[in-house]
C-alpha cells in the first residue's frame, strides 16, 4: 500500500513531465506546471504572448512573452525541496517506524528495505520480477511506477480504464458505476499499451516531419546563398563596368544627375505648392475663426448680426471642404516611384543608360456610334459616364461598356453627388436621380430659363451643384434639396462652356474652348492660360491637379499636360496624338488614373506603361 510520503510525492508531480515540480508556475486557471514544461509548450505556439493550459485549455497571458514572468508557487517549491531531501522508506514492512528503502520492484511497484528485498528474492513467484536500486529511481534514471489503488475499494487495484470517463477504475467500480452504454471498459494494460503506441507513432511522424522541415530550412539557406551570390555578382558587374568606363561616362553621369535634379525640383515644386496652399487655408481659417469669435464680446444687432452670419457661413464653408486630402501628395510620390534607371550596353561608345519614366499610350479606342456625345464625367465605382442624345453610356477603365441608362432622355450635362446620385441637364430642366437611375421628386428653379440649355454641371465636396450657363456667362449654385439657387456667380466675360469644381478649394476651372480660366467663389479671375492656335479642354483630377487637352484643330493633333490647381505647368503626358474632326471634345480622369478623351462619336482611354 502506498505510504503518505508516496501520496504526497504523487501530488507534487507536474502533469506534463510526471516528475516533481521544478520552479512551479501557476496559470490563470490555477493549474500548475514546471517552468521548463511551460516554456516547451510556449515554443509550440505562434503567439508566445499567450499560453493554453494543457489540462483545461484556458488561455493565460504571458507578460512580455517570457514564461519566467508568470507567478511562482513558492510554498509548493519549498514542499518539493523537502520531499526530495527525505529518503524513501520501505512500503512492504508493517513496522510503525519504516526502515529506509534500498531497492524498488518494478513489477510489485513497492519500495523494499534490505530485509524485505532478501525475502522477495527467495520467493519463486517473484523470481522474474525486475528489481532496481532505489538510487536509480531517486535520480530519475528508472521510472517510478505507481500502484493505483481504488479509493472506494482500497484493497482493489485500478486495473481497468473507462474510455468514456477517461479515468482508471477497479473491477468493482467498473461493474457498479461504469456499466452503462456510454461507458467502455478496457484493461489498464491495454489502454497503456495503446497510449504508448500512439506516442511512438506521433514521435515517428514528428521525426519524419522534422526531417522534411530541416531539409526545407537547408533549401532556404541554399536559396539565400544563391541570391546573395547573384546580388554580389550584380554589384561586381556594376563596379567593374563603372571602373572600366569611369572617365568616359562622367559626362553622361552628370547629364543623368541633372535630369534627376530636374525631376526632383519638379516634385518639390508640386509639394511646395501644396504646402503653401495648406498654409493659406490654415491662415484663412484662423482669420475667419478670430472674426467669428469676436461676436462673443457684445450682443449682436442689425448690421453686426448680418456681418457675423456672413463670417460664420464663410468659416463653415472652409470647414466643410474635403481638405486636406493625403491623396494629393501621395500621388506625387507614386509618380516618383515609377522613375527608374536602366543601364544600356552599346558596342561603339560607352553609355550608362537612361532614366525610365512612366509613359502614356492608348489603351482602348471605342466608337460611340449610337450616341451623339454632349458630356463626359467621372462616375462612381471607377466608371466613366458618356452622356448625350439619347441616354448615358457607362464604361469601365478597361473600356468595357457596363450599362446604358436613360435612353429616352436628351442629356446635355451630368454630374454626380458623393452618395452616387446624379444630376443631369435635360433640355432646360435640371433633374435629380438616385444611384439606381430613378427620378427623384426634386425641382430646381434657375433664373436662366429663357430656353437656354445648361452648358455644364459640376459638384463640390459639400455636394453643392454648379450649373454653368454659356450665353449669360454665369453660374448658379444649388443644394441637392432643389428650389432656387443659393447664389449666383458672374463669370466676368468668360463663357462656362465646360465647368469643373475643386474638392479642396472654392475655386473653379472653366473654359470657353480657347482659354482655361481659374476663378474664385465670386467669379473673379485668378489665373488664365491659353496656347496660340489651340483649343483647350480641361478637367480636374481626383487629386485636384488639372489636366488640359490642347488640340491643334487644323492638324487634328492632341497633347495633354498636367498642371497644379493654380495652373502652373508640371509635365507633359501625351504629345501629338492624332484625332479626327469633331463637334465635341471632352476630357476626364478615371478614379484609377486612366485618362479618357471623347469626341462626339469616339472614346479614347489612355494609360501609363
Amino acid at each position: 500500500m502506498a505510504t503518505i510520503h508516496q501520496t504526497i510525492r504523487h501530488n507534487l508531480e507536474c502533469p506534463v513531465c510526471l516528475t516533481l515540480f521544478n520552479q512551479p508556475k501557476s496559470l490563470a486557471c490555477s493549474h500548475t506546471f514546471c517552468k521548463d514544461c511551460l516554456e516547451r509548450i510556449s515554443q509550440t505556439q505562434t503567439n508566445q504572448h499567450t499560453i493554453p493550459c494543457p489540462v483545461c485549455r484556458k488561455e493565460t497571458s504571458v507578460p512580455n512573452g517570457d514564461v519566467g514572468n508568470l507567478q511562482t508557487i513558492v510554498a509548493l517549491s519549498s514542499l518539493v525541496d523537502e520531499v526530495e531531501t527525505k529518503s524513501p522508506t520501505c512500503t512492504v514492512c508493517d513496522k510503525d517506524e519504516k526502515p529506509p528503502a534500498v531497492s524498488y520492484c518494478q513489477d510489485c511497484m513497492e519500495n523494499m528495505c534490505l530485509s524485505c528485498e532478501k525475502d522477495h528474492s527467495v520467493w519463486k513467484r517473484f523470481s522474474n520480477h525486475v528489481v532496481v536500486a532505489m538510487s536509480e529511481v531517486v535520480s530519475g534514471k528508472v521510472p517510478h511506477k505507481r500502484q493505483r489503488k481504488c479509493k472506494e475499494h482500497p484493497n482493489e487495484d485500478e486495473d481497468c480504464f473507462c474510455t468514456g470517463c477517461r479515468k482508471y477504475v477497479c473491477f468493482k467500480c467498473g461493474m457498479l458505476e461504469h456499466s452503462k452504454e456510454e461507458h467502455e471498459m478496457v484493461k489498464a494494460s491495454k489502454h497503456e499499451k495503446g497510449l504508448l503506441q500512439n506516442i511512438k507513432e506521433l514521435q515517428k511522424r514528428a521525426n519524419a516531419k522534422k526531417v522534411i522541415i530541416e531539409g526545407h530550412i537547408d533549401f532556404i539557406e541554399t536559396q539565400r546563398k544563391e541570391i546573395s551570390d547573384l546580388m554580389k555578382k550584380v554589384n561586381d558587374d556594376i563596379d567593374k563596368t563603372y571602373e572600366e568606363n569611369m572617365q568616359l561616362l562622367s559626362a553622361r553621369r552628370e547629364t543623368l544627375k541633372c535630369e534627376v535634379r530636374q525631376l526632383s525640383e519638379l516634385f518639390e515644386k508640386e509639394l511646395h505648392f501644396m504646402a503653401e496652399r495648406s498654409h493659406g487655408t490654415l491662415n484663412r481659417m484662423n482669420a475667419a475663426e478670430k472674426l467669428v469669435a469676436s461676436g462673443m464680446k457684445v450682443p449682436l444687432e442689425k448690421d453686426a448680426l448680418i456681418t457675423h452670419d456672413t463670417l460664420c457661413e464663410k468659416l463653415k464653408n472652409i470647414l466643410e471642404r474635403n481638405y486636406p486630402n493625403d491623396q494629393v501628395p501621395r500621388s506625387v510620390k507614386e509618380r516618383a516611384q515609377k522613375i527608374s534607371f536602366r543601364r544600356h550596353v552599346t558596342f561603339n561608345e560607352p553609355c550608362l543608360g537612361e532614366l525610365r519614366c512612366h509613359t502614356w499610350d492608348v489603351k482602348r479606342s471605342l466608337h460611340v456610334n449610337s450616341l451623339s456625345v454632349r458630356c463626359i464625367t467621372r462616375a462612381p465605382d471607377n466608371k466613366m459616364a458618356v452622356a448625350g442624345i439619347p441616354g448615358i453610356l457607362l464604361y469601365s477603365h478597361d473600356g468595357e461598356l457596363q450599362d446604358r441608362v436613360l435612353q429616352d432622355r436628351r442629356i446635355y450635362a451630368i454630374a454626380f453627388l458623393s452618395d452616387g446620385r446624379s444630376v443631369i441637364s435635360n433640355n432646360n430642366k435640371i433633374l435629380l436621380y438616385t444611384r439606381q437611375w430613378e427620378k427623384l421628386d426634386v425641382e430646381f428653379e434657375p433664373d436662366n430659363i429663357s430656353g437656354e440649355y445648361s452648358a455644364n454641371l459640376s459638384t463640390d465636396a459639400s455636394d453643392n451643384i454648379y450649373v454653368g450657363f454659356e450665353w449669360s456667362k454665369s453660374i448658379e449654385v444649388f443644394t441637392p434639396h432643389g428650389g432656387k439657387s443659393v447664389r449666383k456667380i458672374m463669370c466676368h466675360g468668360y463663357s462656362p462652356w465646360q465647368l469643373f469644381s475643386f474638392k479642396s478649394t472654392e475655386n473653379m476651372i472653366l473654359t470657353d474652348r480657347e482659354t482655361v480660366v481659374c476663378i474664385d467663389s465670386e467669379g473673379r479671375e485668378v489665373h488664365t492660360m491659353q496656347k496660340e492656335n489651340k483649343l483647350a479642354f480641361p478637367a480636374v483630377c481626383r487629386d485636384d491637379s488639372v489636366i488640359v487637352a490642347w488640340l491643334n484643330e487644323e492638324e487634328s493633333l492632341l497633347s495633354i499636360d498636367r498642371y497644379t490647381s493654380d495652373l502652373e505647368h508640371l509635365h507633359n503626358l501625351i504629345s501629338d496624338f492624332r484625332t479626327s474632326e469633331s463637334d465635341y471634345y471632352g476630357l476626364q480622369e478615371f478614379e484609377s488614373g486612366e485618362i479618357a478623351f471623347c469626341l462626339d462619336d469616339e472614346l479614347f482611354i489612355f494609360h501609363t506603361t
